[in-house]
Order: C-alpha cells, then sequence, then structure tokens
C-alpha cells in the first residue's frame, strides 16, 4: 500500500518522478515452477537456465515466459511451421497460464525478419483509444490528474486490443500452417486445466483486492473469495471457447458477440465505465510499418517505431555509446556505466519530448537516430563525472514544432517472444495488457488491458501540447522493444523484454553484453542490471550490480538499489542457434 501511495502521490511531481514511483511497484515474481516434469527437453532447458548456458538448436528454437507456451510453440516449429504460426500457439496459451502479462484483451509489437525477400519489417497491433474519448480523460474535475489506479481499475483505461489482430494479420501474410490448429493447443490446455505456477500464485495474492472488484475477475482468480494457490489445477472453459469462435473466423474477436461483450463490460464497469463502441472494433487493423535501426558495434539494431519509443530510444542510447570504445572497458567498470547512463538519460530527454504516435503527432523519427545528430549528443559524454543535467536536444525536422515533457506512467507487466524458425524467418514481439492483470475486467476468459493509462494524464503542460496526449483513435506510446540485430543484412540476434520504462534499458544493456562485451545470450539475459531514465540509478538488488553503488554515486548519479525484474528472452543466429531465457523468469528457450 505505501508503495501505490507513492504512486499517486508522485504524480504531481512531474514525469520523472512519477514514472520511477510507478516502475517500483513490481508486479512480477520470479520461479521455476514445477515445469521440470512436464518433459525431458523442459527440464533440460531449465537446467541450462540454472546453470548459466545457452540452449543450443541448428534448426529452430523458440524463447518466452512460460514452458508450457514455449513447448506449444516448439511442437509448431517441429512439424514445420513458420514463426509466425509459432507465435500464434506460444501467445494464446501466454494469454492462458500467464494471464497477467499478455492476451487477447491487450496489445503487441512484431519485428519480422523475412528470409524469402531478407526484408525487415514490423506489425503495429497497439491498442487504440476510443473514438469518443477526450485529451481531458484522465484529469478530474478540477483538470488534475487522477490518481493512478483510480484510473487504471475499471473501463475508463481500456482500449481496443490489437493482439488478436496483429496474430492473423502475421499468420496470413508468413505463415505455412492451418490457423485452427494453431489454436488447439491452448484450447486443450484450458478445457483439461493447468497447474497454477508459484508465480502466478504469488500475484494473484498480491493484487487480491483489485481482482475482487469484479465478479468475473473474482470468481476466476479468488475462487470461494481466496487466491488460487500454487499447484491448483486452474481450468478456463469460457477461452476455449472464445479460441473455437476465433479458430472459425480471427475476424470475430472484431465483429458480433465477442466485441459487443468486450464493450458492454467495459461502459458498465463501476465506478469508472468505458466509452468503447462496436465501431471502435469494426475499424482497428493491425499496421504495417517501416523498422527503425541504429549502428553499433558494426551492426545494425532494428526494431519498432512509433507509436513504441522502444526502437528509437534504443537505438539512441547505442548510437551515441558507438562513439566510444565500450570494448575496451571491463563490464565491472563504472566508468562505462557513467557513459550507460548518461547516454540512457539524454535518449529519455528526447523520448519524453518528442515519442508518440506519428499517425497524430509529427516526429523526427530520421532526425532522432541520425549518426551525425548522436554523435553530437555523445559529446555531452565525454568527462568524468556525471551529467548536472540532461535536456532534449535538436534532432533535424522536416518542420518546425513545439511540444512539451511527457508526464505518463508506465508498469512493468508485459512478455517478450523471440522465434526462429527452419527458414531462416526470424521473429521477436513483445506484447502485453500494460498494468499487472491489466484493467481487472474479464470477458469471456481473458482479461482486458489497461493500455491507455500508457497515454500522459496531463494533455499540456505551460500552454503547450505534450506529444503522447490522449486522442481519439490514438495510439498510446509504448517502450516495448521487440529488436532484431542485423549483420551485413542477415539476422544475427532475437531480444526483447518486458518492464515497463526499463524494458529499454534491459535490452540496450543485453545488447551491450553481447556486441561490446563478449558474453552469450545466456550470459547477456542474466547479467545483473544498472539502469538509468531520469537521472537515478537503478541497481539490481543481491547482485554484484549493486557494488556500482558507491563509484557511481561519488560520480555524482543518484543511486538507488532495488529488485528488478526483466524477462529477457533472446536467440543468437550464428553458427547454429543459442537461445538464452531470463533466469528471473520462469521462461526456457527450446531448440532442434
Amino acid at each position: 500500500m505505501r508503495k501505490i501511495l507513492a504512486v499517486m502521490a508522485a504524480l504531481a511531481a512531474g514525469p520523472a518522478v512519477a514514472q520511477q514511483a510507478a516502475d517500483a511497484v513490481q508486479p512480477e515474481a520470479t520461479t521455476s515452477g514445477g515445469f521440470a516434469a512436464m518433459s525431458p527437453q523442459v527440464a533440460a532447458a531449465l537446467q541450462a537456465k540454472e546453470d548459466g548456458v545457452p540452449v543450443q538448436g541448428k534448426t529452430w528454437m523458440v524463447a518466452a515466459a512460460n514452458p508450457h507456451a514455449v513447448q506449444a510453440g516448439a511442437d509448431v516449429l517441429a512439424a514445420g511451421g513458420t514463426a509466425a504460426d509459432a507465435l500464434v500457439a506460444v501467445q494464446t496459451v501466454l494469454g492462458l497460464v500467464e494471464p497477467q502479462s499478455s492476451g487477447l484483451g491487450g496489445g503487441a509489437f512484431l519485428v519480422w525478419y523475412d528470409a524469402a525477400s531478407k526484408q525487415l519489417t514490423t506489425l503495429d497491433g497497439r491498442e487504440t483509444a476510443p473514438l469518443a474519448a477526450t485529451p481531458k480523460r484522465f484529469l478530474d474535475a478540477e483538470g488534475e490528474p487522477l490518481k493512478f489506479y483510480d484510473a487504471v481499475v475499471g473501463g475508463l483505461s481500456v482500449g481496443v486490443p490489437g493482439t488478436p489482430a496483429l496474430l492473423a494479420t502475421a499468420q496470413a501474410k508468413w505463415g505455412k500452417g492451418n490457423w485452427a490448429d494453431l489454436l488447439q493447443p491452448a484450447i486443450t490446455l484450458a478445457q483439461d486445466g493447468f497447474d497454477v505456477s508459484p508465480r502466478l500464485a504469488a500475484l494473484i495474492a498480491e493484487d487480491a483486492e483489485r481482482l475482487a472488484r469484479f465478479e468475473s475477475t473474482a470468481s476466476y482468480f479468488l475462487p470461494q473469495g481466496q487466491p488460487l494457490q500454487a499447484g491448483a489445477r486452474l481450468t478456463n472453459v469460457a477461452y476455449a471457447d472464445t479460441l473455437r469462435t476465433l479458430a472459425d473466423d480471427p475476424r470475430a474477436f472484431y465483429t458480433g458477440a465477442i466485441a459487443q461483450d468486450i464493450v458492454d463490460t467495459v461502459n458498465a464497469a463501476v465506478p469508472a465505465g468505458g466509452l468503447l463502441s462496436t465501431l471502435d472494433f469494426t475499424l482497428y487493423a493491425a499496421r504495417e510499418r517501416d523498422a527503425v535501426c541504429a549502428p553499433f558495434q558494426g551492426h545494425e539494431v532494428c526494431g519498432m517505431g512509433p507509436p513504441s519509443s522502444g526502437a528509437l530510444t534504443v537505438g539512441q542510447i547505442l548510437g551515441m555509446l558507438d562513439n566510444y570504445d565500450l570494448g575496451a572497458l571491463d563490464p565491472a567498470d563504472p566508468q562505462a556505466w557513467r557513459l550507460i547512463g548518461d547516454a540512457s538519460r539524454l535518449a529519455f530527454a528526447d523520448r519524453g519530448r518528442y515519442m508518440a504516435d506519428s499517425d497524430f503527432v509529427p516526429m523526427p523519427t530520421a532526425g532522432l537516430v541520425d549518426p551525425t545528430y548522436l554523435a553530437e549528443r555523445a559529446k555531452l559524454l565525454g568527462g568524468d563525472d556525471a551529467l548536472p543535467e540532461v535536456s532534449p536536444g535538436t534532432p533535424e525536422w522536416d518542420h518546425a514544432m513545439l511540444l512539451s515533457d511527457d508526464e505518463s506512467i508506465e508498469l512493468p507487466s508485459t512478455s517478450h517472444i523471440s522465434i526462429v524458425d527452419s527458414y531462416g524467418n526470424v521473429a521477436s514481439m513483445t506484447t502485453t495488457i500494460e498494468n499487472g492483470f491489466g484493467s481487472r475486467l474479464m470477458v469471456r476468459g481473458f482479461l482486458l488491458n489497461n493500455e491507455l493509462t500508457d497515454f500522459s494524464f496531463r494533455t499540456h503542460s505551460d500552454g503547450v501540447p505534450i506529444a503522447n496526449r490522449l486522442e481519439p483513435g490514438k495510439r498510446p506510446r509504448s517502450s516495448m522493444a521487440p529488436t532484431i540485430v542485423m549483420k551485413d543484412g542477415a539476422p544475427a540476434l532475437a531480444i526483447g523484454s518486458p518492464g515497463g520504462s526499463r524494458i529499454i534499458g534491459y535490452v540496450a544493456q543485453a545488447i551491450i553484453a553481447h556486441l561490446a562485451w563478449g558474453m552469450d545470450v545466456q550470459q547477456a539475459v542474466a547479467m545483473p542490471h544498472a539502469v538509468n531514465r531520469f537521472g537515478t540509478y537503478d541497481l539490481e538488488a543481491g547482485t554484484t550490480a549493486a557494488d556500482l553503488e558507491g563509484p557511481l554515486g561519488d560520480m555524482g548519479f543518484d543511486v538507488k538499489t532495488q529488485d528488478l525484474n526483466s524477462g529477457l528472452h533472446a536467440i543468437e543466429i550464428s553458427d547454429g542457434l543459442k537461445g538464452g531465457a531470463d533466469p528471473r523468469r520462469e521462461g526456457i528457450a527450446l531448440g532442434d
């Protein structure tokens, strides 16, 4: 409760303080559950993660956040399916066994490498704001931002889900398998039941008060008024029925009874009803967009552009650091972390000023990752101590526009999937319902997102508009950073992570560890975290990162040691395949 009150109080203190307070509410826990009994392959993958070594493969590989989901994807790949086919199986199982993080009621970003055309592209499955929404949606009668959880819990925060449309679009474009067959693993598991993992049980217990507010949610997660216990057998017949409907027609999510049920549930929620309409669902489409790339260590680091800030901010961090020889510095050297920390602060300053849905707000996308601009920004890193202050830069625009800094909050409940198939296609997808358990509204066996709270609650600052303000039909800015690293025109690494706005730091650090410091993918995803976004250096408690507290403090950084719970899943593509799964979560990599 103290943490929640801190989030609420911090909203009045500006975007940096609010973001840090929000991210202190860590809605994830770390367990490996009882998954070793699933199969010898799963047991071996769990052991590899515990031993700190990558999983090896030659033909295909999948890495994701839950062994049930990974096994479903592996079965598809082993049968000759593509990475797009496997994504459908993995995501629909994740929505069942890891419902607090992602699912049909949320959104996703996909970065895709197509082996046949040798082209890189992205699909935007981000949620959209209702057409009836107004920029002042999250302001009270006095024009002040709502308390965070007053905005999150209920219908006020729900956008039109994009994940079903993204999966259907990707599979139709790049799949080989039968759509209905790809949903069957999740249908069977939902019908027959699965054992609740210790991680899911812990998260339900932690959030029991909010989960109890809505009858359908409470009856599922809190049977007889008590949180589900680890090891309990859980079925979800409603979810199985929903998937059977989608098996006949994937567009059924956006038409007819499913869409109507979502609209009715959202708009009738008490005390915070929404404004969704069936027209909002009819108009929804996943959008193909160009990838955003930036150079680092002789590679091109490519990812999702607006409305995600992920690829731009990761690209800015790495692009600035490419002007220094990080490889010559030891990973334990505080000077390496001075460079990384202040490069991140500079990138986050640009993020807060410029980044939003470019369909609504003109953005200097090319200018933000232009090597000349980044080289100029990198000159600010030339000292020995922390920068006393940072401010947004002035990237090249094709026209001028005045914007104010963002004040949105992102909480770290998300999931990431990396897949390489036997044809050479690569998928890197980050998927979310935003806060843990989203809006806490449940419809037809799945939770609905609270993605609209990723918009800035304020519309203007000192009379200047905020780029990431809410507008009808707009997609909220995200930090999700699904990434494919390219080398000489071919994919070399697929990676991504959950973690709210810390996603950017987690992904950038892992790429640095792999490319500059020569760590294998398992070492890179397991490496202790040190993340700086707004000036305070967050160091992972109980790890060697905490040893940096004194040196970084002496350089002038504010330093805080705390739990940092990423969920990195990575696949190295070189001579064969190597998979890494974050030891902080229950996921694995499987390959053949």
